[in-house]
């Protein structure tokens, strides 16, 4: 069932825009509005650049300070902990209107994180208990940025514009994917302080954007607090964090859209550990993963630049359907694959593919989703990505030391067949629709904007 905000009257608008961004109008033509989108992309491409920057050496910090590999790996399972429990209940004030504050505040908390992070780093020496304090508390602002972020590319630009400014800022991101660890690697080796010094001014960079942005980032029709009564307040924040939870079940493309995230980024953190055993097998070392992984990055980036333009006008079920059924040929390749180049083609096919279906996917999402719920349904679509990519590691692992390699692979493939398949037949395809400017009497539909 597919949720829409009321019918407004004449002059009305469903969520805070500015007034030359309202129905009738091509919201990214705007001065106002295109303002707005490139500061919103900024925000998001030097936040992932500082904490690409900053990921990748932070493990090498805690060890270069006399802590224990079993120490480093508790930090790393704490903070995702830590992001996959305070996402939902972040994304209720965002929900309820508090989205750009929730957005600012969150960065502010995290550059000061980072601040600390970089004077320990400084002085050489930082008790476990201290640095693993301050990264908790870094990652979880992080989450709450992440998740108040959710929903904002509706609110400043009308559903004609989704896939192309969706595009820009996934290939903002996949960018800072490609160049952040390479910065951070040579900022650390300049001094070990330097990447969280750098993280620490994203973070400001991107509060100072948000908090520039003329746009409220505010639904106006935020709807009425779940029951629960003032005696019982965590009953009632519990129900009002479920409720993105209970839009999924009603959507059929939400469903579809929460199945096909899952599986795909499962499959493919599988494959990447699979093609890492593979390498080790084959007496490759660190160098060709590097070559992998800036092949497989590449090939996002252009992936991203290109989803707009090569999606189309089709529906986001019918371009999940064909991605889905180009996914499998080079998932099935990776079993005979032997050398890097080998490796690093087949990845980026992969990965050029991904962003055409998830551009499509998160439009979509976009139009079906009520302003009032943004956030939290793109809660509950981040945290079924972020469990399923999390246990694939593990996975890979068994099924690689029972039965190898190929079998991986094959098995992956097997996957992304059946997913091509119920992607094809799924009921969402008889209500999908293509996201188009609304007319003179219609209002833009509403958010979710990362899946």
């Amino acid at each position: 069932m597919e949720r829409r905000p009321a019918e407004p009257s004449a002059g009305d608008a469903p969520y805070d825009l500015p007034q030359d961004s309202r129905p009738g109008t091509l919201a990214g033509s705007t001065p106002s509005a295109r303002r707005d989108i490139r500061l919103f992309w900024w925000a998001g491409t030097s936040d992932a650049l500082g904490s690409q920057a900053s990921g990748l050496v932070l493990p090498l910090l805690l060890l270069s300070l006399g802590h224990s590999p079993a120490e480093v790996g508790a930090v790393a399972g704490l903070s995702a902990a830590a992001t996959l429990l305070l996402g939902p209940l972040a994304a209720v004030p965002a929900d309820r209107g508090a989205r750009k504050r929730v957005m600012v505040g969150s960065a502010v908390v995290s550059a000061a994180s980072m601040t600390v992070v970089t004077a320990a780093a400084w002085s050489g020496s930082a008790p476990l208990a201290v640095l693993l304090a301050v990264v908790l508390v870094e990652r979880s602002a992080t989450a709450c940025y992440e998740t108040a972020s959710l929903g904002t590319v509706a609110l400043v630009c009308a559903p004609a514009d989704h896939r192309r400014v969706l595009s820009r800022l996934q290939a903002g991101e996949r960018a800072a994917l490609v160049l952040g660890p390479a910065l951070g690697g040579l900022l650390f080796h300049t001094g070990r302080w330097l990447p969280f010094l750098a993280d620490a001014v994203s973070y400001v960079v991107a509060a100072v954007c948000i908090g520039a942005m003329r746009a409220g980032l505010s639904p106006r029709h935020t709807g009425r607090p779940a029951a629960g009564g003032p005696s019982r307040p965590w009953r009632t924040l519990a129900a009002e964090a479920g409720a993105g939870l209970g839009v999924v079940r009603r959507e059929p493309f939400l469903r579809l859209a929460l199945v096909w995230i899952a599986a795909v980024n499962a499959v493919l953190a599988a494959l990447y550990y699979t093609a890492v055993f593979a390498l080790q097998d084959h007496g490759r070392g660190a160098a060709p993963l590097g070559v992998v992984l800036a092949l497989a990055g590449a090939a996002g980036l252009a992936g991203s630049l290109a989803a707009p333009r090569l999606a189309g006008r089709r529906t986001a079920t019918q371009v999940l359907g064909a991605v889905s059924w180009l996914l499998v040929p080079p998932a099935a390749a990776l079993a005979v694959a032997r050398d890097a180049w080998q490796f690093g083609l087949l990845f980026g096919l992969l990965c050029a593919l991904t962003p055409l279906a998830t551009v499509a996917l998160q439009a979509r999402v976009l139009q079906v989703v009520p302003p009032e719920l943004q956030a939290r349904t793109g809660t509950v679509l981040a945290t079924a990505s972020g469990a399923a990519a999390a246990v694939a590691p593990a996975i890979a692992g068994l099924v690689t030391d029972q039965a190898g390699t190929v079998a991986m692979s094959l098995g992956c493939a097997v996957v992304l067949a059946g997913l091509a398949l119920y992607a094809t037949c799924s009921p969402a395809s008889r209500h999908d629709t293509v996201a188009s400017r609304p007319g003179p009497q219609e209002s833009p539909t509403t958010p979710k904007e990362r899946a």
